[in-house]
C-alpha cells in the first residue's frame, strides 16, 4: 500500500502532536508540586487556552481522523509537508528548551510560584516568550503539514487568540513581581521573534 503525501503530512502531525504532550507531561507534573503565591488566572486566560486547544489539536485531530471538512482540502506538496516537518521540530526543540530553562518555575496558567526567578539567559536572553514562539512555529507547521484550509490554518487562529489574550497580562504580572527587573528585560529583548517582535 502506497502512502500518500497528505497522509505523511497528517502522520508527521499526529506524531508531532504526541512528543508535545511527551514533553509537557512531567513538567505539568512537577509544577503541580510547588506552591503558587500568585495567581492571576481569569475567565480570559481560559479562552485563550481553549481556543489554543482547539485549534491546534481538536479541529486538526478531527480532520485528520474524520477528513472533514473535505470540501476545504486543496492540493499537497512534497516540499509543503518537508518543511511543515522541519518548522514543527523546530517548534518541539524550543518548546522543550523553554520548558527546561524555565524549570520549576513555569506554569500553564498566569502563577507565580514560591522562590520563583525571573529567567534571562539561553532562549530566555533574546526573547521573553520562547514557549509563545514554539506554538507559533507549531502553529506554522500545522499549515503545512495539514491539506486543509480550515484544520491548516485553525492553529494560527488558536495560537493568535492565546497570544494576544493572555502575553500582556503576563508581562504586567511580571513587572509587578519583578519591577525594574523586569523592565531592564523588556528593553533588551523581543517578545517571540528575536531582532524583530
Amino acid at each position: 500500500m502506497k502512502i500518500g503525501v497528505a497522509t505523511i503530512g497528517e502522520i508527521v502531525w499526529v506524531l508531532g502532536i504526541i512528543a508535545w504532550y511527551i514533553i509537557r507531561y512531567p513538567f505539568e507534573r512537577r509544577a503541580r508540586r510547588r506552591r503558587v503565591v500568585t495567581d492571576r488566572s481569569s475567565p480570559a486566560d481560559g479562552i485563550g487556552l481553549a481556543s489554543a486547544l482547539f485549534g491546534m489539536a481538536i479541529l486538526p485531530g478531527f480532520y485528520v481522523a474524520s477528513g472533514i471538512p473535505k470540501v476545504a482540502d486543496h492540493p499537497v506538496n512534497a516540499w509543503a509537508v518537508a518543511f511543515g516537518t522541519i518548522i514543527f521540530a523546530a517548534a518541539l526543540w524550543v518548546f522543550r528548551k523553554s520548558h527546561k530553562e524555565l524549570g520549576r518555575n513555569w506554569s500553564i496558567t498566569l502563577e507565580i510560584r514560591e522562590s520563583h526567578k525571573l529567567v534571562d539567559t539561553g532562549l530566555y536572553a533574546r526573547i521573553r516568550h520562547p514557549m509563545y514562539t514554539s506554538f507559533l512555529l507549531m502553529a506554522v507547521g500545522q499549515a503545512f503539514l495539514l491539506a486543509n484550509w480550515v484544520a491548516g490554518l485553525a492553529g494560527l487562529v488558536g495560537f493568535a487568540v492565546l497570544f494576544f489574550l493572555r502575553v500582556g497580562k503576563e508581562e504586567r504580572m511580571m513587572l509587578e513581581i519583578f519591577g525594574a527587573e523586569y523592565r531592564a528585560y523588556m528593553e533588551r529583548t523581543k517578545r517571540i521573534v528575536p531582532y524583530i517582535y
